[in-house]
């Protein structure tokens, strides 16, 4: 398995403003420069699936593998013989919110699909994780 984590902590945002940001799937293109669109119906729960559409590629169907509202959550892709997580948690600390971001990619051709598509992702983080705060304080 290969795993690559991100984070940064922060005083601009809370754990709840972070929460609501990412369970505005819908919203996500308002932030995340890098999609055309996410989509999601029904609630931001465990076992709910969403849509989310990369610029330049195809869409991708991701299932919310675990939620703890307000601490974390793990979204799961499924690829031809791979699985890739993204572990996301905040926690309060007394420097400030210290928020991680985790992509974890596993399976026969996991090897392939962290060349396609993870790196590229974990590349972005130190800059997408920024925005997220500068939006997520706004809420």
């Amino acid at each position: 398995m290969w795993s690559k984590s991100h984070t940064i902590v922060t005083k601009e945002a809370s754990k709840e403003q972070m929460w609501k940001l990412f369970s505005d799937v819908n919203n996500w293109h308002k932030w995340d420069k890098g999609i055309d669109y996410a989509k999601i119906e029904g609630n931001f729960e465990q076992g709910n699936f969403f849509e989310l559409k990369p610029k330049g590629s195809g869409k991708v169907k991701i299932e919310l593998f675990e939620t703890v509202e307000n601490k974390k959550f793990v979204d799961l892709t499924k690829f031809p013989l791979a699985k890739m997580y993204g572990e996301h948690t905040f926690e309060e600390t007394e420097a400030g919110l210290k928020i991680t971001t985790t992509m974890k990619v596993e399976g026969v051709l996991g090897f392939l699909w962290r060349k396609i598509v993870a790196q590229d992702i974990v590349n972005g983080l130190p800059q997408e994780m920024v925005e997220q705060v500068k939006y997520a304080s706004k809420l």
